[in-house]
């Protein structure tokens, strides 16, 4: 059934759903067997008092709830060739599960299970056509179609409470939204209502941003609305497992050239923009306010009043739905030329009293309000978009303030001191230096520097790994410390879990930036000031985290990665010609196979191949583990670990051994280049068997110590550690390969760096080590057997971190005769990999491939190689 209506301003809408009645968010689908509710519990790992903390279902979906698409479409053709391919593998009476594409998309079209039909309406301009209609512009004319389905029926793990964690300091700790401050306020007014006393708050977070999936066949933009609930812990919400559901399609309005800055035009795109998303959350309006009745996943009914949660947007989109003008902070009232001075919040109230006492002009002069329309919010109960505009670290601190700004303002200034010829010199010595990065797990390298046009938010935030020892000795120290400063910050706001401590540093790390970012003024690189809607944005930070939690579990990254699997793969296995219905159908029916693969997993029915008998008994399938891990391997050096939360530090040997390695240590030796192998190979079994014992005579080891067995040479191992800031398992689990291999890819040696435990009484590097793998082995010894490493040690250049970078400085450590000190340990004491980078001073580096770990004299600790580094070594 189609809705079509007409709006001008305020349209009377009637939109119905063709299907009946609907079924709640926390209703039928809820499949943790988890969720219990736990009035007060103590953490037993940390020690954390956690108060109303649910028990979060630590099961996982296959391949991380996702549904892996091939490179190309699934095509009628290929469904039926893969169909009779299957056929082949069967007796000759038995046939495959589906007999062509039409069967099985029939068969999807038939589940129950997930079922969110899509419903749309119509909105048209009903103002005055000028010239009574004769040569009206064509959008007057047109009508604009908005796709939706009922914003109620999503299903995760969620909490049931509104809660306060406590670490075992005794002082708060924030991470996910329900642990903020925001939603204890709304239970507090759900709880002053009689009628909604001791409900369960479900907010509903929303997420809106235009995308482009093809530029050369047209300019085919599309405007998705998602949502997800407020309940969800973060890192389900980043893990993508369908926490994040696509509820709309916004229209996309547009104009001729001639009208595209038509203040009439621009009005009417607002209001469209505002009306359809009242629309669409129009089923929500009632259980705002009246309590309905869920049988939640634990089994139990539970009455319900929903709210809307915070909105995800980037700054034109915060504009847009804040009704302010371009150049304005939607959140407070501080003036657009100086948006860090003193200022108010904004709020619904203060813009409806403005509106009654000021005109037109002077709103948008002096408040930056457009008159024209209230926010969308102000039509449902207790919400209001100023207060609800989320955080964005992707557009406000990576992409903008860090890659439109900073190193924007860096190259500005090169030019102004060099001139355009010299600068090009140097920025070229930039991207040498970026290139000569060593080898990092998970690290994306830049080969040819960071000369591309097109960024992404995964190409700065590499960038931000390397970027700071790359410019220094080329820019003055202050302007390295403003960069410093910032990245600080953005580490710190990046975090899963942020308490008391983490916000006073934020506040550190920004005071330091805006005291040492006067040097881009004082250069003549911002002589106007700084007065950016992106950076301003930084001052309400941890206000938005007391409020929300952790913002990483409400960027805007989080939308944009869903573009990939709710628009642009649908848009691409679509014929191109009036792709959206199309784009609405696979949608439907990959929501409808993952509920029907959830139930069916726990119904059990998943378990055992799909191939038949005579096939299955022909053919080994290694367990999901194993098929992960070798998946893994193929891929990359890091990779999320689903196993279950662990704050110890493991590395093992990695499975393979290396062949082609003699059996005789000497051989050995001479084949690495490591004549000393035998005699440190002696003390480290000394050290093993008799650790307190120093200088024994005789030694109760001869020098030559006969080995069990043969040693056993590996060329990497693995690191499995806590890591929930970075891209890390739903539990916060994270695999880090750590290599020490003759030959990278065709080419020279990699031999990683690694952090060892020196005292953990100690913070920071003060408690570490740094050493550089040259060869992982194992040895066995009077029947027990040693995992080792074979490393080279650094030392600290001094008792304090670089007074610029704000990081360590190491210088390879020395033996009296000048050679490197080597060691063997064992694997026990290596925590994770570390990132060297050389330190370059003020040379310019030669072209060509750099080995920066043979040829640097000292090093820069990163501390920004991962957000786990900064919070171990920092």
């Amino acid at each position: 059934m189609r809705h079509r209506n007409s709006a001008h301003l305020r349209p009377a809408y009637r939109i119905q759903n063709p299907h009946g009645q609907v079924q709640h968010p926390i209703n039928a689908g809820l499949n943790s067997p988890r969720d219990n509710i736990v009035d007060q519990d103590e953490d037993p790992i940390s020690g954390s008092k956690i108060l109303y903390h649910p028990v979060i279902d630590e099961s996982g979906t296959i391949r991380n709830g996702r549904f892996p698409l091939p490179e190309k479409p699934d095509g009628p053709t290929q469904i039926d060739e893969l169909m009779s391919l299957w056929a082949a593998t069967l007796d000759e009476d038995a046939t495959p599960p589906f007999a062509d594409h039409l069967d099985l998309y029939s068969t999807l079209d038939d589940i129950k299970c997930g079922d969110l039909p899509w419903s749309d309406f119509s909105i048209s301009f009903k103002g005055d056509l000028p010239n009574d209609g004769l040569n009206a512009p064509p959008w007057m004319t047109k009508s604009y179609d908005v796709w939706y389905r009922n914003p109620r029926t999503f299903n995760r793990e969620i909490d049931y409470a509104p809660l306060q964690e406590f670490g075992p300091d005794g002082k708060r700790v924030w991470s996910n939204l329900m642990s903020g401050n925001w939603a204890w306020q709304q239970a507090d007014k759900i709880a002053q209502d009689p009628k909604t006393h001791s409900a369960l708050f479900v907010p509903v977070i929303l997420g809106s941003d235009k995308t482009t999936v093809s530029v050369a066949t047209g300019q085919n933009d599309y405007y998705p609305l998602y949502a997800s609930l407020g309940n969800v812990h973060n890192n389900v919400r980043r893990a993508h497992r369908g926490a994040v559901s696509i509820i709309g399609f916004l229209s996309v309005t547009k104009a001729d050239r001639q009208y595209a800055e038509d203040p009439l035009f621009r009005r009417f795109r607002r209001q469209l923009f505002h009306e359809s998303l009242c629309a669409i959350l129009e089923p929500l309006r009632k259980g705002m306010t009246t309590p309905e009745i869920v049988r939640c996943p634990d089994g139990h009914l539970r009455r319900v009043i929903y709210g809307l949660g915070p909105y995800i947007a980037d700054y034109p989109e915060q504009v847009l739905l804040g009704c302010i003008a371009q150049g304005w902070c939607a959140k407070c009232t501080a003036q657009r030329h100086d948006l860090d001075g003193d200022s108010g919040w904004r709020s619904n109230e203060h813009t409806e009293l403005l509106m009654e006492s000021l005109d037109d002009n002077t709103l948008w002069s002096a408040y930056g309000i457009v008159a024209d329309r209230l926010p969308f919010t102000s039509d449902f109960p207790r919400a209001d978009i100023h207060e609800l505009l989320a955080p964005d670290l992707l557009h406000q601190i990576i992409k903008g303030t860090f890659k439109d700004h900073l190193v924007t303002w860096v190259g500005e200034y090169l030019t102004i001191v060099h001139g355009a010829a010299r600068a090009a010199v140097v920025m070229a010595d930039i991207d040498r230096r970026i290139a000569a990065v060593p080898s990092f797990p998970g690290l994306r390298r830049f080969p040819d520097g960071r000369g591309f046009k097109q960024w992404t938010g995964d190409d700065s935030k590499a960038l931000m790994k390397v970027y700071l020892p790359a410019i220094s000795g080329h820019v003055p120290p202050r302007m390295v410390r403003a960069l410093s400063a910032f990245l600080d910050f953005c580490y710190l706001v990046r975090r899963n879990i942020i308490n008391e401590a983490t916000l006073d540093a934020i506040d550190d790390a920004l005071a330091r930036f805006h005291r040492d970012r006067i040097i881009f003024e004082e250069v003549g690189v911002r002589s106007h000031g700084f007065s950016l809607p992106r950076q301003h944005s930084m001052m309400h930070y941890r206000f938005l985290i007391e409020m929300f939690g952790a913002p990483n579990g409400l960027c805007s990254s989080i939308t944009e990665s869903k573009h990939i699997k709710a628009v642009k793969e649908p848009w691409r296995r679509s014929s191109h010609f009036h792709a959206l219905g199309q784009m609405l159908t696979t949608n439907q029916r990959l929501d409808k196979l993952a509920a029907a693969r959830s139930d069916f997993k726990a119904r059990g029915m998943l378990f055992g191949p799909c191939l038949a008998p005579h096939i299955t008994r022909k053919v080994a399938v290694p367990p999901p583990s194993q098929l992960d891990l070798d998946v893994w391997r193929s891929l990359d050096d890091v990779a999320t670990s689903s196993g279950p939360r662990d704050l110890s530090y493991r590395v093992t040997l990695g499975r393979t051994k290396a062949r082609k390695y003699p059996a005789n240590i000497g051989d050995i030796s001479r084949m690495i280049g490591q004549p000393h192998l035998h005699d440190l190979i002696h003390k480290f079994l000394l050290h093993q068997l008799y650790p307190n014992a120093q200088n024994l005579d005789p030694p109760p080891i001869p020098a030559y110590p006969k080995l069990d067995r043969r040693i056993d040479i590996y060329h990497s191992a693995v690191a499995t550690y806590y890591a929930p800031s970075d891209h890390s398992g739903i539990n916060g689990m994270l695999r880090q390969r750590i290599r020490a291999t003759p030959v990278w890819r065709h080419g020279p040696p990699r031999r990683d760096c690694i952090f060892i435990e020196k005292d953990d009484t100690l913070v920071g590097m003060r408690g570490l080590h740094t050493a550089q793998v040259l060869l992982f082995f194992s040895c066995q010894f009077r029947k027990v057997v040693y995992p080792c490493a074979l490393v080279r040690w650094f030392l600290p250049v001094s008792d304090m971190p670089c007074e610029d970078t704000g990081m360590w400085v190491v210088e390879p450590e020395l033996n009296p005769d000048g050679s490197r000190a080597l060691s063997v340990i064992h694997l026990d004491c290596v925590l994770r990999s570390a990132h060297l980078i050389g330190f370059y001073g003020e040379d310019l580096l030669p072209p060509g491939n750099i080995e920066s770990l043979e040829v640097f004299e000292r090093f820069y600790i990163s501390k920004y190689s991962d957000h786990q580094a900064h919070e171990l070594a920092f």
